[in-house]
């Protein structure tokens, strides 16, 4: 599908979407989780993105009941005794990294075989860090031809000692921490320079929302996990996404001329590393106001600026939309960790700002972006949720409108993002 998009200034009040890093982390522990009164799990102001879908199928197949009550999702966990039959289960995880990720040592629970499919994108994405923990905890696990999907789970997660190389994603790490309350031993995970701590303390507060624990230290170099623990069903809010308002917030720094643009819907205190955006807004120039109850944001005199992104990657597209119309060159640190998303983003970045008319060059792990304005043109999206979120608030910068092909790919994510957007733009 194409797209363009053509706005010159934005105004009035937005809602962030529903995370879906909050919401697959609760779906997995709302599958898990039993009452013997039959009680079942509630997420309230869901997410309905394509990848949270998948979490729910996910959680459908592995034996719990999912009921759309509009809402909120209902969710009644799987029992003890689904998780002892063996059998063979083939799950899609879409296109969701963390899915795949998050519930191959999940599935690691369950008696039988399991294997875990990608589509699209993740296809091409490598999940062989999996196996070698998996191992160490009693589960057999094998990944297809060069480390890429699918993944096959067997054996039954006893828990034990396990590293965790935590270099390139914590997803791993979050499933590990999720399904290890249920082994039958106590677990130790050692944890190699993890990145994206914050996505951590999102997955260890969610557990404890539903009743299990889960100790780190300090520098989140060990966790020690009990064994023997029982989820209990909760009844739980979803947070707002700070990597989807990203993309509201940059677009009030860009063109909020007058009436302030509000984004309700955030946590300001969320362990969302994404949260990071508000500093690279202030950096940059922009007018951000805080308050309990939104975020205010307006267009002031945007200049270049630095800003190490290493742990927050996801903010890389909406930030060289906003450097695109600084003055001077801003220099965004973190850029190696961009190649394993669903396309190589900093190669789509530079050269789709390119055809924007921006100038965005990447060495080793930086990223450079000068900004000159942009000039409008087509940008191929190459299937990236986040690359055609960034090209849609590039028009608010652009003398001319921007064309996105491969538009509908939000859905992974946000799939009311451009209704969302053109409600406080024009």
């Amino acid at each position: 599908m194409k797209r363009s998009i053509a706005y010159r200034e934005v105004g009035g009040v937005a809602r962030a979407p529903a995370s879906k890093s909050s919401m697959q982390r609760a779906t997995a522990c709302a599958l898990l989780a039993e009452a013997a009164d039959g009680r079942s799990s509630a997420l309230r102001a869901p997410s309905r993105s394509a990848d949270c879908l998948a979490a729910l199928g996910v959680a459908r197949a592995l034996g719990a009941s999912v009921e759309d009550q509009g809402e909120c999702f209902e969710i009644r966990g799987a029992s003890a005794l689904a998780r002892s039959e063996a059998r063979v289960r083939s799950l899609s995880c879409g296109e969701s990294g963390l899915c795949m990720r998050m519930f191959s040592p999940i599935a690691a629970l369950y008696a039988g075989e399991t294997e875990l499919r990608a589509e699209g994108s993740l296809r091409s994405r490598r999940v062989d860090m999996v196996a070698p923990p998996l191992a160490a905890l009693g589960a057999r696990c094998e990944t297809g031809p060069s480390g890429l999907p699918p993944v096959r789970v067997g054996g039954v997660l006893r828990g034990g000692l396990a590293k965790v190389d935590g270099r390139e994603s914590s997803q791993l790490l979050t499933g590990l921490l999720v399904a290890l309350p249920l082994a039958a031993r106590d677990s130790v995970l050692e944890v190699d320079r993890l990145a994206s701590r914050g996505y951590v303390d999102l997955t260890l507060d969610t557990m404890h929302a539903f009743g299990v624990q889960a100790e780190r230290d300090p520098d989140y170099s060990l966790f020690r996990i009990p064994g023997s623990q029982s989820y209990r069903p909760a009844d739980f809010t979803v947070e707002g996404d700070w990597s989807g308002a990203a993309f509201l917030l940059v677009a009030g720094a860009l063109a909020a001329r007058g009436e302030a643009l509000a984004v309700e819907g955030l946590i300001t205190s969320s362990s969302q590393p994404d949260r990071a955006i508000l500093e690279a807004l202030r950096l940059a120039g922009a007018v951000v106001d805080v308050s309990a109850a939104c975020i205010r944001i307006r267009r002031n005199k945007l200049e270049s600026f630095e800003f190490d992104a290493s742990d927050c990657p996801d903010l890389f597209p909406p930030l060289v939309a906003l450097a695109a119309a600084c003055e001077g060159t801003t220099v965004l640190r973190g850029a190696r960790r961009l190649a394993g998303k669903e396309s190589d983003r900093a190669a789509a970045l530079s050269e789709e700002f390119g055809a924007l008319g921006a100038k965005v060059e990447v060495e080793g792990d930086e990223m450079r972006v000068r900004g000159s304005g942009l000039a409008g043109g087509r940008v191929d999206s190459r299937g990236d949720h986040r690359i055609a979120m960034a090209a849609a608030i590039a028009s608010l910068a652009s003398s001319a409108p921007v064309e996105i092909d491969g538009a509908e790919c939000v859905a992974k994510s946000w799939p009311s993002f451009y209704e969302d957007l053109a409600s406080v733009a024009y």
